[in-house]
């Protein structure tokens, strides 16, 4: 526990890290990597070239130096990033280094200003945060290798079928290469893939949501292309779709992640998805017909358009068997798509659609997408009195923030 006076210096140093936060945040990333260049076998490249992960990191200092005096209030937070450290493999000895080099980016971007009060306050601070993780995600790593089909670190599963969903996703179905059981998970989850291409320096581990319904002896994951989409390219993305064919090895962690259906439950539920961000609403639907099938879930995913629509035919097909009432939005669709009427609506989700065709007073939402769809999705739904527990997302990335 920390004492007081240490609490009040932490507490102090919140206006200062709301300004700074991130100018601190991306000297750590620079000093680190350049002392410790191991640890870009585990950071995402992409996410720190686009400054995504140096403003997640500062959000989450800012709030630990905000509640240091009531951390249980971070916890959400702690859970979530400890689900993404044990499926990147962060171990209790990369702390040390973190907290080193974390000081030493306070002490140079704040100059005089952070003195050795201030910074044996964090110094001590950090030590009681950093446990917090190392336990939890100890717990983590002993669930995962113990429960039936489980195992620690990187297994190998043979590439079983690789099948093109659009112009830009396609899936691959992943089978253990010893053949022996695999471990369960809950819809909405995701597993790592450790890839060490030919000519590339580092090992790149990336993170993908699965889009199966879980029982079924392989896992599915549904890879969007990314290319002349961001900066960089996706460089694991782009491997995957060019490269990679059926046959080959691939080495993935456990699933992990906090987000997923709450199968327990028997309400309605309302799955709203945006691109690519329809894997982990898949297997949500997927799982709801397998196990509940009478359960009411209303299936929303927006696209450009017909061309890279992923996985519509499997939507239309479990949606038969299932209570689902289904529905596409278009915001460019092709003179095809208008022809074939292949989609319900021209545009985006707005609040008023979501007012006139869900469940706003018993459903849980679920979305995961861009983060423009996610932002409006969000405000949508808090504008129309859906409470905070029943609303649930998912990004792909570093967390950001969805409100304006």
């Amino acid at each position: 526990m920390l004492n007081a006076k240490t609490i009040e210096i932490i507490k102090s140093t919140v206006p200062v890290l709301e300004v700074h936060g991130e100018q601190i945040t991306t000297v750590f990333y620079k000093t680190m990597f350049e002392n410790h260049p191991e640890l870009l076998n585990i950071f995402n490249h992409a996410n720190q070239k686009q400054g995504r992960q140096q403003r997640a990191l500062a959000g989450t200092v800012y709030a630990a130096a905000k509640y240091i005096d009531n951390l249980e209030a971070i916890l959400p937070v702690v859970n979530q990033i400890a689900h993404k450290h044990r499926s990147l493999g962060i171990k209790p000895e990369h702390y040390p280094i973190v907290g080193k080099h974390l000081l030493l980016a306070i002490k140079e971007v704040l100059g005089e200003a952070a003195t050795d009060e201030i910074i044996n306050a964090w110094a001590e601070a950090y030590g009681v945060i950093a446990d917090a993780f190392i336990s939890v995600e100890a717990e983590m790593y002993d669930a995962a290798a113990n429960q039936k089909g489980g195992w620690d670190g990187f297994r190998p599963f043979i590439v079983a079928n690789k099948i093109e969903e659009s112009e830009v996703i396609t899936s691959f179905y992943l089978k253990p290469v010893d053949g022996r059981a695999i471990a369960d998970f809950k819809p909405g989850q995701y597993i790592s893939i450790k890839l060490e291409a030919e000519g590339e320096e580092f090992t790149h581990i990336r993170q993908y949501s699965l889009s199966d319904a879980p029982g079924k002896g392989y896992y599915r994951i549904s890879v969007k292309k990314e290319a002349g989409m961001q900066t960089p390219d996706g460089k694991v993305s782009n491997y995957l779709h060019s490269n990679v064919e059926e046959g080959e090895i691939l080495h993935i962690s456990a699933p992990a992640g906090d987000f997923f259906l709450d199968s327990e439950k028997k309400s309605p539920v309302v799955l709203l998805s945006g691109g690519v961000g329809l894997t982990p609403m898949v297997s949500m639907l997927n799982t709801v017909a397998d196990l509940q099938p009478e359960r009411e879930v209303t299936f929303v995913h927006a696209a450009a358009n017909g061309k890279v629509h992923a996985l519509k035919d499997e939507v239309a097909a479990t949606a038969e068997k299932a209570k689902v009432n289904s529905f596409v939005f278009y915001d460019a669709p092709t003179e095809e798509d208008r022809q074939n009427n292949s989609f319900d609506a021209e545009g985006f989700v707005t609040k008023e659609w979501l007012q006139e065709n869900v469940n706003l007073e018993q459903a849980d939402f679920y979305f995961c997408g861009p983060v423009p769809f996610m932002k409006s999705i969000n405000a949508s739904l808090k504008e129309l009195g859906v409470t905070e527990d029943r609303i649930h997302f998912e990004f792909f990335g570093p967390m950001a923030s969805l409100e304006a």
